[in-house]
């Protein structure tokens, strides 16, 4: 009984700490369910009534006692061992008295011992966790009549965006905050006591912040690299604060489903009768990046770069990378290039051989019409798509100079420093070739971006390439919380739609179409096109019509980059199946009904 027991203690006192170190550097930080600090607890405790029953089964047995007592007595004195209250002389004396051999009474002993230390520690870990939390609601209560600001958890995205949110009488509240001991995470909690944020160890989910002045916004942010707590969080959270004023919930998710399931939970609050109180925003934050890059500084990237050719400005676009960024930046510049003087080519390249074949089954018959330029009222664009190539390669070189000249360059390879040094290569082959198109290429890190600003080689010549996407710039209140594009967004919407701003707010469809709308004749403007900037009853007749006709053009190619194809009779009485993505209106513009074609003014 004493070589099994000390074998149990030995290997529930390892197999805890294995455990938890694995744990503490999972994803979630938890394994089964429990995080770390109770996987340790766990084998101690485990380890401790198995070294005491032997010893106690023997004193008992002298005294009268039986097994059951002696197990309640070895559970009781795993309890004082953790606070430090273990009378080591009378385990050494009952050691010496029931134990024969010196070797296994030796082992007892450093088991002992180290359990002795390892056990009060952990309390003292588990007290001071707790006052910490404590703490933490103290100062949250003591903001109790300030806005708040409360983030899912501490990472580089969520401490950019309080940064920029940071001010005077608001609550910076991060969640489920843990030291993982680590350089990064040191230096972000740091960051946020800096801020004086109030940091909780807690899940957001479990602090309850019900008790928030009624008076005060509160402000929930999900921003997670797993998309699923995403979901998770934030359905939790609109059922526990679905009916609270002045809230709002904000959820950074790229995932498809992540709106549907958002739409849902809005359609289930309003078939209850009663105005919700919560507002639900899903921010995708590669569109985000596409839309605010085209609507600051798409005339300058694209259209001010076109050169002249046969009375035509041409823009000669060029995608290198075919993943979210690629696929949504290709997307767009087929409605944005929509410009009467103007012809767009755009070519991609991506390593994957299939890339041309899924994006056609993504926008099918954004494909079907490139190169078709014989109704003059539809779109005009030319798209090629170089599934199977690697940029780095001597065959990606020889066709980037077949192509011609190129006037615009995205590139969104996946990794930073990959876009950094293929960014730098194309400048490199455009200077070779007599090319000087703008360069954009996608790189996350804001101290990076910032140290390649201007960069040079050695003889001082500089690349020219404009980084976007980093997180200190993607992630702030100018881009997460209402933007001005975002309103002027809205009352166009209203103008289609005069009671629908939750519409706007919930449905992609509705809020994209209507941003593209706004972006688009902002370039109208920029381009010179006659009469754009008349209300359209002041427009000359001619003007009128032509700005008819390029709108009706733009919003067929926009309406075709989110994947629709014509709908001919297999439509709702509506003319159109979303679900289908069928619309029947997706025609030249003379085919037409005229309270369409009115439409198309604005």
């Amino acid at each position: 009984m004493w070589t099994v027991c000390l074998i149990i203690s030995i290997c529930a006192l390892v197999l805890s700490v294995v455990i938890a170190i694995v744990s503490a550097y999972t994803k979630h930080k938890k394994l089964l369910g429990l995080d770390f600090t109770k996987w340790l607890f766990g084998g101690v405790a485990i380890a401790s009534v198995a070294l005491f029953l032997p010893i106690y089964s023997a004193f008992l047995k002298e005294n009268n006692g039986n097994g059951f007592d002696a197990f309640l007595s070895s559970f009781h004195y795993m309890f004082r061992l953790f606070i430090m209250d273990v009378e080591f002389e009378f385990i050494i004396l009952n050691l010496k008295n029931y134990l024969s051999s010196e070797a296994l009474a030796t082992a007892y002993r450093v088991v002992l011992s180290i359990l002795i230390v390892y056990g009060p520690i952990l309390t003292f870990g588990f007290v001071m966790s707790f006052f910490k939390n404590i703490s933490a609601l103290y100062r949250y209560a003591w903001k109790f009549f300030r806005k708040a600001y409360v983030f899912s958890e501490l990472n580089e995205k969520t401490l950019a965006l309080a940064e920029s949110l940071n001010g005077k009488g608001v609550a910076l509240v991060f969640t489920d905050v843990f030291d993982k001991g680590d350089e990064d995470s040191y230096e972000m909690i740091e960051k946020a006591k800096e801020m004086g944020a109030i940091c909780f160890k807690k899940d957001i989910l479990t602090v309850n912040f019900t008790f928030h002045s009624k008076k005060k916004d509160l402000y929930f942010f999900i921003i997670s690299e797993n998309h699923v707590e995403n979901i998770k969080h934030a359905l939790k959270i609109v059922e526990k604060y679905e009916r609270r004023e002045n809230t709002r919930l904000y959820v950074l998710s790229s995932q498809p489903e992540a709106e549907a399931i958002l739409s849902n939970e809005v359609k289930r609050m309003n078939a209850k009768g009663e105005k919700p109180g919560i507002i639900i925003r899903r921010i995708n934050e590669v569109q985000s990046l596409i839309t605010r890059t085209l609507y600051d500084e798409g005339y300058d990237c694209i259209f001010k770069p076109a050169y002249e050719e046969n009375g035509i400005k041409k823009i000669n676009a060029v995608m290198i990378g075919m993943g979210q960024h690629g696929k949504e930046m290709l997307k767009s510049l087929a409605w944005f290039g929509q410009m009467d003087g103007y012809d767009l080519t755009i070519n991609a390249f991506d390593k994957d051989p299939l890339a041309k074949d899924k994006f056609t089954s993504l926008c099918p018959e954004l494909m079907k019409f490139s190169g078709v330029y014989d109704v003059e009222s539809e779109v005009k664009y030319l798209i090629n798509i170089y599934g199977g190539i690697d940029v780095e390669t001597a065959a990606f070189d020889e066709l980037f100079e077949k192509m011609g000249r190129p006037t615009y360059i995205f590139v969104s390879l996946g990794n930073d420093e990959y876009n950094v040094a293929i960014a730098m290569k194309l400048r490199m082959l455009c200077e070779r070739f007599g090319y000087n198109p703008v360069i954009q290429a996608v790189v996350y890190n804001s101290d990076m971006k910032q140290a390649l600003k201007g960069i040079t080689n050695f003889r001082g010549d500089e690349y020219r390439i404009d980084f976007i996407g980093d997180i200190k710039t993607s992630y702030s209140e100018k881009v997460i919380l209402r933007t001005d594009l975002e309103m002027l967004a809205l009352q166009r919407h209203l103008l289609y739609d005069p009671t629908g701003e939750n519409n706007f707010w919930q449905y992609s469809y509705n809020y994209r179409s209507s941003m593209a709308s706004v972006i688009h004749r902002k370039m109208k403007k920029l381009c010179g096109i006659r009469g754009i900037e008349l209300e359209p009853s002041q427009r000359e007749e001619k003007d009128r019509e032509a700005i008819r006709i390029l709108e009706h053009r733009r919003w067929n190619a926009y309406t075709r980059s989110e994947g629709y194809i014509y709908g001919g009779s297999i439509v709702r009485s509506e003319g159109r199946n979303d679900l289908a993505k069928r619309h029947n209106l997706l025609v030249p513009f003379e085919e037409l009904p005229p309270s369409e074609q009115e439409r198309d003014d604005d």
